[in-house]
């Protein structure tokens, strides 16, 4: 019996001995699986993190791109005219080169043979082409690009549009808060000088002219001049800066008397005009003329814009028509290389006083060119296809310059000097638009009425003059007491609305006759205003409260032409990312056969 225990208890213990053996070698193969799990799952993160790294870096790599191309832009204004012609975003813009020599891209390249530039400071692994789209540029200022970067296995492109910033990315702009001194005979020499340099601002009298903001005024958009401002009882409600390089206080609490002043106005958190570098005005507009002239690069890839000669008085109607009346054109059109020639096309209208024809009393009716500029000029001496020498155009101020000015009984007054020449290349218009064009006048340009967009969505206006941008009030002498004589208005309308971007060149924007006429009631203005002085629009009991608007639209394009900076830079006004462009390995990437 004992014999038989012993040996049942063996064979127990052998029983158990197999059955630990198994239940080890099943936790056994569960932990070599746990820890194979384990291993992929590790194995597979560390490649999606590589291949989200790279995703990331690729975009990122787009925008060093962007950059560099902004940058390029930048330090050279003529670099507009680089590109690669074979890169398929670039399919709508004719004249793109390739710069060559020292200068050579290689973000220009494109196709499977094609070069990429490596980003800057990075580890030789980010690379970025990018193409150019100039199609729009000489319409709008605005240059588009796609840029794409490549890291590793990923791929990813933006587009961006670019535009040369200046005047038109403020509602308001200034040179000089002083008055034009054309029109105050003002020392040139002590008072065309910036506050901050030197000029007189004595609070007990006026010297120079300075104009002040002040009650009523609102400012509702970005405001820049490059001199001090002085700030009274007026309200900015968006970003305000000046060129002012003092610490302290950047403007001024003293009204145009010279008397200090309190009520100023900023947006919340903001107590005085920040600091940015001067933004420098062009002496004339001269350039312009270039888009009317029919050999230049400017017109080479697109029909010239119309030129007109001596006082032009143009009315925009509601179907996309202008009426012109400009009785001293003889050629609309010119050769850039040889004044004696010109054209005339009909789209300009026809030359000649028969009916409908520029020098008829009605005018000639045409339509608006299409993102184009209309540029009126001086009548030009010998030797020019626009020169005359008949009597009835001699030079003359005020007395008749054949498009209806000065109105009958129209007082001229010191505030005017020569309004309205016989020879001079004043533009007058009023009207609703119903497209996009610049109106450019190499003397004055006056709006006679009030001057709307049709569609504040689509349409838009530049008005640019080498002189002054004058809001037309027109008064006539009137008896006012014993041997006394007033001014009243000759227009029976009060209020005024201008929708465009604005500049005076060399001059100012400013109501004609601004200290006569009574009451005008409120200037509207939707869109910029940029003057080289600073002009009068209220004097006392006179003129007009203004109330200014920006047109957002001028924060990503420009009207067609338009004038540019003497110092140009170029900023990103939108960006966003599209679908790549290009594959990993530089061809492009196609849909239905055909290179997006």
């Amino acid at each position: 019996m004992i014999r038989l225990r012993r040996l049942f208890h063996l064979d127990a213990l052998r029983d158990d001995r197999g059955m630990a053996l198994a239940i080890a070698v099943i936790f056994g193969t569960v932990v070599v699986f746990m820890i194979a799990t384990a291993t992929s799952v590790a194995v597979a993160g560390i490649k999606k993190s590589s291949t989200d790294s790279d995703w990331n870096a690729a975009l990122s790599a787009a925008y060093a791109g962007v950059q560099d191309y902004e940058a390029r832009l930048s330090n050279d204004t003529g670099y507009t005219q680089y590109g690669n012609p074979a890169a398929p975003f670039s399919s709508t813009s004719t004249g793109l080169t390739l710069p060559t020599g020292g200068a050579a891209n290689t973000a220009f390249g494109t196709g499977t043979t094609g070069t990429w530039a490596t980003v800057p400071g990075g580890d030789g692994k980010s690379f970025y082409r990018y193409e150019v789209d100039s199609s729009k540029y000489y319409d709008t200022g605005v240059i588009r690009i796609r840029a794409t970067g490549k890291v590793g296995s990923s791929v990813r492109s933006v587009v961006a549009s670019i535009r040369q910033q200046g005047f038109i990315d403020f509602l308001y702009f200034t040179d000089y808060e002083i008055q034009d001194p054309v029109m105050t005979n003002v020392d040139t020499a002590t008072c065309v000088k910036h506050a901050w340099e030197g000029r007189p601002t004595s609070t007990s009298r006026n010297v120079c002219g300075e104009i002040a903001f002040s009650g009523g005024d609102t400012i509702d958009g970005p405001a820049h001049s490059n001199d001090t401002m002085r700030i009274c009882q007026a309200t900015f409600t968006s970003q305000i800066t000046t060129s002012n390089p003092t610490s302290g206080l950047r403007y001024s609490k003293i009204d145009s008397n010279g008397s200090s002043c309190t009520g100023q106005k900023f947006p919340a958190g903001v107590t005085q005009p920040a600091f940015t570098s001067t933004i420098g005005m062009p002496s004339t507009n001269a350039q312009q003329k270039a888009a009317t002239q029919y050999n230049t690069t400017v017109t080479a890839t697109r029909s010239p814009g119309c030129l007109y000669t001596g006082p032009t008085d143009i009315t925009f109607n509601a179907d996309g028509t202008m009426t012109v009346k400009s009785p001293r054109s003889i050629k609309t059109q010119t050769d850039a290389t040889d004044p004696t020639k010109g054209q005339t096309p009909t789209a300009c209208g026809l030359p000649g006083t028969g009916a409908g024809q520029l020098g008829s009393a009605a005018g000639a009716t045409v339509p608006v060119p299409a993102n184009n500029l209309v540029y009126v000029q001086n009548v030009p001496q010998s030797g020019d296809a626009n020169a005359t020498t008949t009597a009835k155009l001699a030079d003359s101020c005020n007395t008749g310059n054949g498009v209806g000015y000065p109105r009958t009984g129209e007082a001229q007054l010191s505030t005017s000097p020569c309004s309205y020449g016989t020879r001079s290349g004043d533009a007058f218009v009023h009207g609703v638009l119903d497209g996009q064009v610049t109106v450019a006048a190499e003397n004055y340009l006056y709006v006679t009425g009030d001057m709307t967009y049709a569609d504040r969505g689509s349409d838009m206006l530049g008005l640019t003059a080498t002189n002054a941008v004058m809001v037309w009030n027109p008064v006539k002498a009137v008896s006012c007491g014993y041997n006394s004589t007033c001014y009243s208005s000759i227009l029976g309308d009060t209020d005024r609305e201008i929708d465009a971007a604005i500049i005076s060149a060399a001059h100012t924007f400013q109501v004609q006759n601004y200290g006569y006429g009574g009451d005008r009631g409120t200037l509207t203005v939707y869109g910029a205003i940029a003057q080289k002085f600073r002009g009068v629009v209220r004097s006392g009991a006179n003129g007009y409260i203004k109330a200014y608007a920006y047109d957002a639209r001028l924060k990503h394009s420009a009207p067609p032409s338009f004038l540019n900076p003497v110092t140009t830079t170029y900023g990103v006004t939108t960006m966003a990312e599209v679908s790549p462009a290009y594959a990993t390995s530089g061809d492009c990437v196609k849909k239905a056969g055909v290179c997006v």
